[in-house]
């Protein structure tokens, strides 16, 4: 550790010296500076958020109001559009429904039948045809098996650790807590808490149904009064060439989340009592064993196919060895559309999560596009849809880029603008111990005067709930600069702060345009990220993973060509 810590030092000094010694990296910084104004942010903001915009769900006029309005200015900033002469790239979404009404879990405990009750004791995941035909739909699927234990549904041999140990699950139901064990490194852990890595897990363990619960602190981050409209409105998967939803899996033919009292209704009878289960859990011990319980899972739903888009745009890099890489930014501009109403207001505006990030990276386009001359590589700026429903425009991109995957070395992610907040000592870089990206996230803090700080609230795993998650999946370095916890207002508690936005604003119309923002905190925390991503785009050398990182070692094979130019 002290040896790494070394050379990240020495790292971060040589990087900072570029900005002072080279004439060129200084006037990029002068620029940046001087052309991302905070009232430019505030100003994209406002409209994004505007409830005109009806919370820009995707496929609905509200979302493509605001893809307009995004293309509309990259253009006006001379950008140039990255998708065959067009700014849209098309995503062919399907969603589905569930039909509460129709669907249904019954429990059998010693031979006698439970039925639960729908949104009291559990939330139903819905069901995909494959492939989707157009138009409306009904489809359904239907699954009785008995339920087996499997702890945190975890199979992780890089930590010594696998819940499936000892236990044969073919043709059963798999019942798990969400999540992963707290003694998991941050990123790592949220590998494994994923849902598709875990639903990936009980496939190839035989499991035909998942069943899912949460610790108890859990439901103090999500409580199920909130958590339940989320699932209700549905999910989505993008369709590859064949109409097929990509990433759902069929072999599990049933799905649910139980609350509490679900949970207890499950457990009743079981060889070990919830709160010994829980305590397990919280330990990091693996558990598996038998429940006393069988499950009927019947899941009726509507589907549709939809459209909605990303834009891209491109600004081409000066160096015509170096040109035909590209430094990729993402930010998504979608959000939840219409949700309940809090204090009469029905419209999730969505005004930190995304319409910040999507300002703050349209102010860094018209930062690059106001450079004397453009970087050495080039870069792409890709503003993506369907991100609250699973990452999918930035999914969809990274499985089919407008440029060869080989040749995107890098992807920089704003998920809320970091700052907004308020004014802040240090920065959080989720994913930036990964690759060599650390160092250039590490002088850009440095130039920009900020601390770079842990990831505060590991439980959150975050690291797989924004865009970059879709890159470091296809083998790309990549980092999301998010906000700190170290306010420069000593009387500012900054984990407090974000804690409370979390839980009263996050994913509810309190999002919106009334609450607190600091636009200036943001324009810092926008030419941060306008730093990281110019310094990838000059240096020489393309990022590259560390050597056996876990994510480097698991993805980073499919990318072995790009920093070599293949």
């Amino acid at each position: 550790m002290k040896l790494r810590l070394s050379m990240s030092l020495f790292l971060v000094v040589v990087s900072v010296n570029l900005f002072s010694q080279n004439s060129s990296n200084r006037a990029a910084l002068d620029v940046a500076t001087k052309t991302i104004r905070p009232a430019q942010i505030r100003a994209h903001i406002r409209f994004l958020a505007d409830s005109l915009l009806q919370g820009r769900a995707p496929g609905t006029p509200g979302y493509d109001v605001a893809a307009r309005y995004v293309a509309t200015e990259l253009e006006g900033m001379g950008l140039h559009p990255a998708v065959a002469g067009n700014w849209f790239q098309p995503v062919p979404l399907e969603k589905a429904v569930t039909d509460a009404s129709a669907s249904s879990l019954v429990l059998t405990v010693n031979g006698k039948e439970q039925k639960l009750g729908d949104a009291k004791d559990y939330i139903l995941s819905t069901w995909f045809a494959s492939p989707v035909t157009n138009g409306d739909s009904k489809v359904e699927a239907d699954v009785s098996a008995p339920v087996i234990f499997v702890g945190f549904g975890v199979t992780a041999p890089d930590q010594g650790y696998d819940d499936y140990a000892g236990v044969d699950v073919h043709g059963k139901i798999v019942a798990g807590i969400y999540g992963a064990p707290s003694s998991f490194p941050s990123t790592e852990r949220a590998y494994y808490s994923d849902g598709l890595v875990k639903a990936r897990n009980a496939v190839a363990h035989g499991a035909i149904g998942v069943i899912s619960v949460m610790l108890p602190e859990d439901w103090k981050r999500y409580p199920w009064e909130w958590l339940v409209p989320q699932i209700q409105v549905g999910e989505m998967h993008w369709l590859d060439k064949k109409g097929v939803p990509h990433d759902f899996f069929p072999q599990l033919r049933g799905n649910a989340l139980l609350s509490q009292q679900g949970a207890d209704k499950l457990f009743a009878g079981a060889p070990k009592t919830l709160e010994q289960v829980f305590a397990a859990a919280k330990a990091g011990k693996p558990q598996a064993f038998d429940l006393p319980v069988s499950a009927h899972i019947h899941t009726v739903a509507a589907q549709s196919v939809i459209n909605s888009a990303n834009i891209v745009a491109e600004i081409k890099g000066s160096d015509p060895a170096l040109r035909d890489q590209y430094v990729v930014y993402t930010a998504h501009v979608d959000h939840l559309g219409i949700c309940p109403a809090v204090e009469g207001d029905n419209v999730c505006h969505g005004a930190l999560d995304n319409a910040s990030g999507t300002s703050t990276l349209l102010e860094i386009a018209r930062a690059y596009a106001s450079l004397p001359q453009p970087p050495r590589r080039s870069v792409l700026f890709v503003f993506v849809t369907g991100e609250e429903m699973g990452l999918l425009g930035s999914d969809y991109f990274a499985h089919y880029p407008t440029v060869p995957l080989k040749t995107i070395v890098a992807n920089v992610n704003i998920d809320g603008a970091p700052g907004s907040y308020f004014g802040m000592k240090d920065v959080v870089a989720l994913g930036a111990e990964h690759s060599t990206i650390g160092d250039e996230v590490a002088a850009a803090a440095k130039e920009m005067g900020y601390e770079v700080s842990p990831d505060p609230m590991p439980e959150e795993v975050s690291f797989i709930r924004s865009d970059q998650y879709s890159f470091v999946l296809q083998g790309v370095p990549a980092v999301d600069v998010e906000d700190g916890v170290h306010a420069t207002d000593p009387k500012i508690n900054g984990l407090d702060v974000i804690k409370k936005w979390l839980v009263t604003r996050y994913h509810t119309p309190l999002d919106n345009m009334d609450q607190p923002i600091d636009y200036d905190s943001a324009a810092k925390g926008a030419v941060m990220n306008f730093l990281v991503g110019y310094q990838i785009a000059q240096h020489d050398a393309a990022p590259e993973w560390n050597k056996g990182d876990f994510f480097g070692t698991t993805f980073g094979p499919r990318h072995s060509a790009a920093s070599t130019g293949e």
